[in-house]
């Protein structure tokens, strides 16, 4: 992806030293001063973002995550018309191109769609899929991979991103992604912005919101099912079963992504060495009433990346809920719950005096303000939640 301009470059005299130093303070986190001033971010309207414009901010002191706003609802989209539909029922090895829905179609029973299925920009608003019970299993020959993909479009530097899109009562086999800048923390775009202390509000409203997927059964097979990519806020998983296997974890909450909920779902996928759920810089998800039938890697652990990729990870995984969830840990000697997992061990990690803020300003993850409790952990070390800060509140966690 093509960077939109050297703007980002004149960031870099934004240092804010003296205001910063207070980032390594236990009830604080790294979202940056500049997150709140107007002029760095200008929005162009219909569902869409602007890459920032030169500023210089005022220096104040740094402040815990904001909660992401709550989403306003979404005009629901007019039904697909016929031929909508029957390009859906098109076989991949007739047409292998994706699928781009702008209007919601609920899917005749049984139905097997083999062609990817993508929600893209603000065109897609509304949308929804109702397989009634049918399977997805299109991927596409070159780009992403995923069954189901629903992406913000860029057209030079503004961004037009969808809203409340949802996929129901469906089989899908693969994958499925929500993203705005790029698929993951080191997507040029993503980095590009990293390097200005507006960074976490730019990605969230340059990325989709208010996205549902509800009664999913989710197979993996290989790479990570379910990503949250960065920026993106309130996404849900209910409901839904998630099996098969990763490489990596099943569901990843990226950085700068908040307001998730994954809630109510069985996760019978086994991972090859790693987490069944990642938050990775992520703030305000909810990950409560699940089932984790094989946690024998870990279960939920909350981190930030110091600079994976070259990229600053800028919000810290702070105000997450993991409650009433059972984990089955079947003997493991990982923890169902790990807070800090990484705190800078890591080799990528990076300190640049002219960006100080985030994992630029310190490498340590900084997961605070979380409460963990009324767990169910069987099987499992005595220390089955590890956390070492104050701030995070464990209680009611055990067989």
């Amino acid at each position: 992806m093509q960077t939109s301009s050297p703007v980002w470059l004149l960031f870099a005299s934004a240092c804010f030293l003296s205001a910063c130093q207070s980032d390594l303070a236990p009830t604080m986190s790294n979202l940056q001063a500049g997150l709140a001033q107007g002029n760095l971010l200008q929005f162009a309207g219909n569902g869409a973002s602007k890459t920032p414009q030169p500023a210089t901010p005022a220096p104040t002191a740094p402040t815990a995550p904001t909660a992401p706003t709550a989403p306003t609802a979404s005009s629901p989209a007019p039904a697909c018309d016929t031929a909508a539909l029957q390009a859906l029922m098109i076989p991949s090895n007739v047409d292998p191109s994706p699928v781009k829905l702008n209007c919601s179609v609920k899917l005749p029973e049984n139905a097997v769609v083999t062609r990817q299925v993508v929600f893209e920009g603000s065109a897609a608003s509304g949308s929804t899929l109702d397989c009634s019970g049918g399977r997805l299993e299109g991927s596409a020959s070159k780009g992403d991979k995923e069954a189901v993909v629903v992406r913000s479009r860029r057209t030079g530097e503004t961004w037009s991103r969808p809203t409340g899109i949802t996929v129901k009562n469906c089989e899908i086999a693969g994958g499925i992604r929500v993203y705005g800048l790029g698929r993951n923390g080191e997507a040029e775009a993503v980095k590009q912005s990293s390097m200005s202390a507006n960074h976490t509000s730019f990605a969230q409203a340059s990325a989709p919101t208010n996205i549902v997927f509800d009664h999913i059964h989710l197979t993996g097979s290989g790479g990570v099912p379910f990503y949250v990519s960065p920026g993106v806020t309130h996404v849900t998983l209910s409901g839904s079963t998630i099996e098969g296997s990763s490489s990596s974890v099943a569901v990843y909450l990226d950085a700068e992504s908040a307001g998730a909920k994954i809630v109510n779902n069985t996760f019978n996928i086994s991972t090859k060495s790693r987490e069944l759920i990642a938050v990775d810089g992520s703030a305000y998800n909810q990950i409560s009433g699940n089932r984790f039938n094989s946690a024998s890697h870990g279960g939920v652990y909350a981190y930030r990346n110091c600079g994976e990729g070259g990229t600053i990870r800028h919000q810290a995984p702070q105000f997450n809920r993991i409650e009433r969830n059972t984990f089955m840990m079947n003997g493991s000697q990982d923890p169902a719950v790990w807070l800090n997992s990484r705190n800078g061990n890591r080799s990528y990690c990076f300190k640049d005096p002219s960006r100080p803020f985030g994992s630029s300003l310190s490498s340590l993850d900084m997961a605070q303000n979380n409460t963990v409790d009324g767990n169910t952990i069987i099987g499992g070390v005595s220390e089955a939640v590890r956390n070492n800060d104050p701030t995070n509140t464990i209680r009611n966690n055990g067989a």
